[in-house]
C-alpha cells in the first residue's frame, strides 16, 4: 500500500512538472482574457443589441439579436458601410429605438467622466447628425426623441433634432468655478454619478444640480510629460474638513425658458434627482454633511415646492443607492439597512411603509427591476452566503420568493425589458466567465459564451487550487481564502504574502473566477509562496453593524484584524512565522502601511501602492462619510493614519504612487517619504509619472508587477 502511495505521488509529481509556469507577459498580456458581451442593451420587446469588434476588417458593429433564440437580427449600424465615423466607442438608443446616439471619439476627464464627439444616427432615414462640433459632455435623448441636452463648457445645451437648432440654457458656468448639469470631482467620484440633469415624462422639463466651486480649495498636479516645460492640472477638490461646492437644484420650463429655483431644506448634499411618473413631481435625494440623515423629497415643478416623503438617520451613516424605481400609480420601490441588513421596501406616493418585501441576515446586492404586471421584483442577494451572488424573483406582497440560477457561486442578471427573459453571468473559482439565456422562472434555455478554452488553457497551468476558510481571531470568524505553493509539503514551512483592501463595504473574499492580481498570486505560488487574503471587519455582505463598526476610526480594527489574523495563520505548522508580508493598493495600501507599522513584529515587508498616508488629506465626501471631520474627530484621523506611525517601522517596505493622481494624490506618499526620511528609516519608493490611482497604460503595469516582484523576492 505505502509503494502505491509512492507511486501515486511520484506520478502526481510527474504531472505537475509538465505543466506550464505562468509569466507577466502572460498576465498582462491576453493569454487568459476572457470573453465577454461588449456593451449588452436590453432593447423593446425580447431583443438586445451588443458591440461587436471584427478583428480582421478592424470594424466596428451594433447587432441586434433575439433574446429567445439568441439569433442575430440584424446589423443596426456598421463603420464599414458609414465611412464618415472611424469608430463607435459607444451607443444608447432613444426610447422608441429610432435613432442611436454614437460616441465616436472620447478623452477622459476624471475617472468616470469623459469629453466626447457623438453623432445622432436616425434608423429609418439613415442621416447622420453630429450633435456639437466641440468636445462635449454627457448628451441624452429627450423622452420624446426631438432633442438631447448636453454640456459643454460647463454649461447645459439642448439640441432640438427637427430644426438642428441648439439652444444654450445656462450661461454661468466657469471652469474651477460654476458647473451646470455635471458632477464635481467629489460628486462623481464618492456619488457615482456624472450626469446631472434629468428629463421628464414630457420632455418640457429639465432638472439639473448647479455646483459652485468658488470656494473650493484647488488643487494642482504637474503632467511631466515629453515637452521641455510641464503643464499643471489645477482642479477643485475638498478635503475633509474643507469647504464643498455649494449645491442648488434648479428646473428649467423648455416651453416658457424659465429657470426654477427649488428651495430645500437642511442639506449639504444632493446626491440624487430622478423624475417620478407624474411629469411633474422630481424626487430629490439630499444628506447632511455627516450623511447620517438622507430625506427623499418630492418637488412640485408648477409650485416649485417641495415636500418631505421619506427619512432615514443612522448613528454612523447612510449609503446612496440607485434603487428608487416609481411604479404606475407613483408609490416607489426603495432598498434600505434600516432593519440591520439591506433590503427591499415598497412604500406608497406619500411616503407611507405598505411592506418589507424581502427581509433576513442577508444582504439584496442589487434592484434588478419590477415586472408590474405581474408584480414580480427580480434581485441580486447573498442568501447563498457572503461570497456568493444569486438570483431571486420575488412578488411585490413579499411571498413566491424563487432562486432563479442553479449554480452557486457569483451570478448577475441582464433582464429584458419586458422581464420575459435575461441573459446569467456565472462564474466560480473554478469557473470562467459563462454566459447563459434564461426564461424569467429560472429555466435555461441555452449557452451563450462557455469560455471554455480559457478553462482548457489555464488547465495546461501548473495552477493551485484557492480554498475558502473561515479565519477565527480574539476578535471575530472572517471570510478567508488561501492559495497554497503547487507543490507544496506540509511538513515545511513557507512565508505567507497576504493581500487585503479591506476598505467600508468592500469584498476581496469572494466565490468568482480569477482576477489579474489571482494571476499574480499563482506566480507567487510556483516561486513558494503562501498567498492569503482575510476580510476582517468593516467589510461588506455581513450586515450593517460589521460594516459600519469601524466608523470614526478607519485603520484601527482593520488593521488589528489583520495582524492578528496573521498571528493565526503564524501557528499553522507549515507557515514560518518570521516571514509573513501584506500588501494593498489605495485603501489596501493605506492599510498595509499601517499594519507594518504598527505590527512591527509580526510582518516582515510590506507594499503600500497608492496609499492614503493621512486621512487629512482625502475628499471630504468620503472620509467624513466614516470619521466626521478632522476638526471634530481629531483623534481618529491622527492615531489611525500610518504617516503618525512612521518611527515604528522596523521590516521592509515598498511605497509606490503615480504622479497624476487625481483620487489619492502623490502628495500622500510625498509626505510619508519626508516623514520617513525624517525618522531615518530605509525604505524603497518608486514615482510612476503622469500616472493616475490606477498606474496603467504601454508598459506600466508590467513594469510595476516586476517591481513588487522582485521585492518580495528579495525581502520576503
Amino acid at each position: 500500500m505505502k509503494k502505491l502511495v509512492f507511486l501515486l505521488f511520484i506520478l502526481s509529481a510527474f504531472v505537475s512538472a509538465q505543466k506550464k509556469t505562468i509569466t507577466l507577459d502572460e498576465i498582462w498580456g491576453t493569454t487568459f482574457r476572457a470573453e465577454r458581451m461588449q456593451s449588452f442593451n436590453a432593447l423593446n420587446g425580447n431583443f438586445y443589441a451588443v458591440l461587436n469588434y471584427d478583428r480582421q476588417t478592424k470594424s466596428t458593429s451594433i447587432d441586434k439579436y433575439d433574446f429567445a433564440t439568441l439569433e442575430k437580427v440584424s446589423t443596426i449600424f456598421s463603420n464599414t458601410s458609414r465611412t464618415e465615423i472611424s469608430s463607435i466607442e459607444d451607443y444608447q438608443f432613444n426610447n422608441d429605438e429610432s435613432k442611436l446616439l454614437i460616441t465616436t471619439e472620447s478623452n477622459p476627464v476624471f475617472r468616470h467622466s469623459t469629453l466626447g464627439k457623438f453623432v445622432v444616427y436616425d434608423l429609418k432615414t439613415k442621416s447622420i447628425v453630429e450633435v456639437d462640433t466641440d468636445f462635449i459632455q454627457e448628451p441624452t435623448f429627450s423622452p420624446d426623441s426631438k432633442k438631447i441636452a448636453f454640456v459643454k463648457n460647463n454649461n447645459i445645451f439642448i439640441k432640438n433634432l427637427e430644426s438642428q437648432k441648439t439652444t444654450q440654457v445656462t450661461f454661468d458656468g466657469k471652469k474651477n468655478e460654476i458647473i451646470n448639469g455635471v458632477a464635481d470631482w467629489v460628486y462623481e467620484e464618492e456619488f457615482s454619478f456624472v450626469r446631472a440633469f434629468e428629463w421628464n415624462s414630457e420632455s418640457n422639463q429639465l432638472a439639473f444640480i448647479r455646483f459652485d466651486e468658488r470656494q473650493v480649495p484647488e488643487f494642482s498636479m504637474d503632467i511631466y510629460g515629453k515637452q521641455l516645460y510641464p503643464t499643471q492640472n489645477v482642479f477643485k477638490y475638498p478635503k475633509a474638513g474643507e469647504k464643498n461646492a455649494v449645491v442648488s437644484l434648479h428646473i428649467y420650463n423648455l416651453t416658457s425658458t424659465f429657470i426654477s429655483d427649488i428651495s430645500l431644506e437642511n442639506y449639504e448634499y444632493i446626491p440624487r434627482i430622478k423624475w417620478s411618473k407624474d411629469s411633474n413631481i422630481l424626487s430629490v435625494m439630499t444628506l447632511n454633511r455627516h450623511q447620517n440623515d438622507l430625506r427623499l423629497y418630492f418637488v412640485d415643478s408648477q409650485k416649485s415646492t417641495s415636500n418631505l416623503i421619506l427619512q432615514e438617520t443612522d448613528k454612523a451613516y447612510v449609503d446612496i443607492h440607485d434603487n428608487l424605481t416609481f411604479l404606475a400609480d407613483n408609490s416607489f420601490i426603495w432598498t434600505s439597512e434600516k432593519d440591520g441588513f439591506n433590503h427591499i421596501y415598497h412604500y406608497d406616493k406619500t411616503g407611507k411603509l405598505k411592506n418589507q418585501i424581502t427581509k433576513g441576515n442577508w444582504e439584496v446586492t442589487n434592484f434588478y427591476g419590477i415586472d408590474e404586471k405581474n408584480k414580480t421584483i427580480y434581485y441580486q442577494s447573498v442568501e447563498d452566503g457572503s461570497i456568493n451572488r444569486s438570483i431571486y424573483s420575488i412578488s411585490i406582497n413579499g411571498k413566491n420568493k424563487k432562486r432563479l440560477n442553479t449554480s452557486i457561486g457569483n451570478n448577475s442578471a441582464s433582464f429584458s425589458k419586458n422581464f420575459q427573459y435575461f441573459i446569467n453571468t456565472f462564474s466560480d473559482v473554478n469557473t470562467p466567465t459563462y454566459y447563459t439565456l434564461h426564461k424569467n422562472s429560472g429555466e435555461k434555455i441555452k449557452d451563450i459564451i462557455t469560455n471554455q478554452n480559457l478553462k482548457n488553457k489555464v488547465a495546461e497551468y501548473n495552477f493551485s487550487a484557492k480554498e475558502f476558510f473561515n479565519l477565527q481571531t480574539k476578535d471575530g470568524n472572517f471570510n478567508a481564502w488561501i492559495i497554497k505553493p503547487t507543490a507544496f509539503d506540509a511538513s515545511k514551512k513557507y512565508p505567507v504574502f497576504i493581500y487585503q483592501y479591506s476598505g467600508p463595504g468592500s469584498q476581496s473574499v469572494s466565490n468568482s473566477w480569477l482576477t489579474t492580481n489571482d494571476l499574480w498570486y499563482q506566480m507567487l505560488a510556483q516561486q513558494g509562496y503562501i498567498v492569503v487574503c482575510v476580510d476582517g471587519r468593516g467589510t461588506g455582505f455581513l450586515g450593517a453593524a460589521f460594516k459600519k463598526m469601524t466608523y470614526k476610526e478607519l485603520g484601527k480594527y482593520e488593521v488589528i484584524d489583520q495582524i492578528e489574523a496573521a498571528k493565526e495563520l503564524g501557528k499553522l505548522p507549515y507557515i514560518d512565522a518570521t516571514r509573513i508580508g501584506i500588501w494593498g493598493w489605495s485603501y489596501g495600501g493605506f492599510m498595509s502601511a499601517n499594519a507594518l507599522f504598527k505590527g512591527n513584529d509580526v510582518f516582515k515587508m510590506a507594499i503600500a501602492v497608492a496609499p492614503v498616508t493621512n486621512w487629512r488629506n482625502y475628499d471630504s465626501v468620503y472620509t467624513e462619510r466614516f470619521m466626521q471631520t478632522p476638526q471634530e474627530n481629531p483623534s481618529g484621523y491622527d492615531e489611525n493614519s500610518p504617516i503618525n506611525h512612521v518611527e515604528k517601522l522596523k521590516g521592509k517596505f515598498l511605497l509606490i504612487h503615480g504622479s497624476a493622481d487625481d483620487n489619492v494624490h502623490v502628495q500622500n506618499s510625498m509626505q510619508m517619504i519626508e516623514a520617513l526620511v525624517q525618522a531615518n528609516k530605509q525604505f524603497e519608493w518608486a514615482i510612476y509619472p503622469d500616472k493616475n490611482h490606477g498606474i496603467y497604460g504601454g508598459k506600466t503595469r508590467h513594469h510595476l508587477y516586476q517591481k513588487m516582484t522582485d521585492f518580495i523576492k528579495n525581502n520576503l
